[in-house]
Formats: C-alpha cells, sequence, structure tokens
C-alpha cells in the first residue's frame, strides 16, 4: 500500500477520495487549510497537514517522504476563472508548477491530476469526446487545466516524474461547500432550499455529462493499485443529461415545484460534453453508477440537514 498525499482533502472530491484511499488500505495525508470547518470526511487514522496551498515551504514539507500526490485543489472556479483569467494563472497554474517542483524533488512515484473533462474539450460539435480528441478549450478555466497538463508532459520528460492525468466530467453530490459555486446541482439545490427560482442559462437544451462523485472516487483508486496503460482517462457517465432533465429530477426528488430563472447562455459555454469513458471501462471494467435520482436525493438530503 502507498503512502498518499491528497491535496485538497477537505474539499469536495478530495475528502470522497481521502475515504476511499483509507478504505483500500492506503497510508493517508490530508493537505488542506483547515480553517474554516473539521475534517469532512469519514476517515479515522488520516495524518492532517494544515496548510497553503500557495506556500511553497509547506508543499515542500507535505510531500516529503509520500510515494505518491493527488492534485485535486483549485483556487478558482469556472466562474472566477472567466472573470479574472489572470488569477488562475497566478494561482493555479504557477503553484502547480511550484507543486510538481516539489515532487520532483522529492522523487514522488507518481503524480495524479484533476484535470477537466467538461471544458477543456471546447464547442467541437461531437456527440461524445475521447482522449484521442483534441483539446480546444475556449473558457480561462479549461485553458488553464490544460497549461497544467503540458507542464505534466514537461516534467515527466524533464524530470521522470510520472502522472496520471483525470479529466473528470461534472461530478455532483454530498460535501460540495455552499459558497463555492460550481456545478448546476447542488446550486440549484439550495436555491430551492431557499424558496429562490432556479436559474437556468439557455432553453435548457444544454447537456452535460454528471457523476455522482461516490462513483468518481471509486473509479479513481483502483488506478493507484496496478501499472496503467495510459497516462489520460476521461472520468464520468459515459452518458449525457441535459438541463431540462436535471431540472426535471430535481422535481422529483424535492416535490417543489419551484420557479426557474432563464438567462443567456454565455458565450464560453459549450452547447453539449459527454465523455467517451471506453479507454477507462476497457482497462479497469464496467463501475457501478448512483442512478441520477438516487444521487440527487442524496445531495438534497444534506443540505436539508446542514442548511
Amino acid at each position: 500500500m502507498a503512502k498518499a498525499l491528497v491535496i485538497g482533502a477537505n474539499g469536495f472530491i478530495g475528502s470522497h477520495l481521502v475515504d476511499a484511499l483509507v478504505s483500500a488500505g492506503h497510508e493517508v495525508t490530508a493537505f488542506d487549510r483547515f480553517s474554516s470547518q473539521e475534517p469532512t470526511f469519514d476517515a479515522v487514522g488520516v495524518r492532517l497537514f494544515r496548510g497553503e496551498f500557495l506556500s511553497r515551504s509547506d508543499l515542500e514539507e507535505a510531500v516529503a517522504g509520500q510515494d505518491i500526490v493527488f492534485h485535486f485543489l483549485s483556487t478558482t472556479s469556472p466562474a472566477t476563472a472567466e472573470s479574472d483569467p489572470t488569477l488562475d494563472i497566478r494561482t493555479n497554474i504557477a503553484q502547480t508548477v511550484e507543486l510538481l517542483e516539489a515532487c520532483a524533488a522529492a522523487k514522488i512515484q507518481h503524480f495524479y491530476f484533476a484535470s477537466t473533462g467538461g471544458a477543456i474539450y471546447g464547442p467541437q460539435g461531437k456527440e461524445r469526446y475521447s482522449e484521442e480528441d483534441r483539446a480546444l478549450p475556449i473558457s480561462p478555466y479549461g485553458i488553464g487545466k490544460l497549461a497544467i497538463e503540458h507542464y505534466l508532459s514537461y516534467f515527466e520528460a524533464r524530470y521522470g516524474l510520472q502522472s496520471t492525468i483525470l479529466r473528470i466530467s461534472n461530478p455532483y453530490g454530498t460535501r460540495q461547500h455552499p459558497n463555492r459555486r460550481q456545478g448546476l446541482i447542488p446550486i440549484a439545490l439550495r436555491q430551492i432550499a431557499a424558496g429562490q427560482p432556479v436559474l437556468q442559462y439557455g432553453d435548457g437544451s444544454m447537456v452535460r455529462d454528471y457523476v455522482f462523485v461516490e462513483d468518481l472516487v471509486h473509479m479513481i483508486v483502483p488506478m493507484v493499485e496496478r501499472d496503467t496503460r495510459h497516462r489520460l482517462y476521461n472520468l464520468g457517465s459515459g452518458g449525457g443529461q441535459s438541463i431540462a432533465d436535471i431540472l426535471e429530477s430535481l422535481r422529483r426528488v424535492t416535490g417543489v415545484s419551484f420557479a426557474v430563472e432563464v438567462r443567456a447562455t454565455p458565450s464560453t459555454f459549450v452547447d453539449k460534453v459527454v465523455l467517451d469513458t471506453s479507454r477507462m471501462t476497457e482497462e479497469f471494467g464496467t463501475p457501478e453508477l448512483t442512478r441520477l435520482d438516487e444521487g440527487v436525493a442524496a445531495t438534497w438530503s444534506e443540505i436539508l440537514e446542514n442548511p
């Protein structure tokens, strides 16, 4: 079993990843600020490292003695990167390069990066996107993720730092921070809980690949336990749901006939993104996926318990 460092361990995906790694028997160090709350993961025996991602010395101390590193922290969301692209460059990209330098110096065996499958392929008009398709992002968030992917190639060529890129679709589920305005499902559910209209961009036909977060981390953990065939994987449900489909699920689960506020679709939004996940399923098998209504119900229950 590996000594694993999770950067962003108290975040949405990171906290579930900590639980899954511990369950699989790995020795986990959880890196996060842990400033506003206690750890959100359930696992016991996890070493907590209270650190700042923007601190080079904190990163160097955290990676020392680790076997593998999972980088699941982002200082921006698609919306904040859009409003200030330089923030993404100055923090996410620049600091990830510093993290990679620290990992190379510490002789980390493997580095796993949470990229984006929802924004990185851009508006190419395909029914679904495979890892063989070109990455043509038009949003600052997607551009930043692609830049980091290229830096991973550089660090492998220059320093021998092995890495795996995880292009994740549109995850949803429990433990999504209420102040982080990312993801249609959690944002809409919180609007419903507050008695507010649900915001809809466009006519409801925009399609995304939604994957329940617990299903997602169960796709990731097996990659740690064997030599993988590829260094890039699409991770998602492999199917698409329109905004209209999602809103109907929210109505079924909540029992609320909420109002909808329609706004124009931002120019950097892509009309349809569904990931081809056959590379992952052929190598690791077809995962059991949580039904949309079941995943929405779990998310809704947590929001009601923690308004």
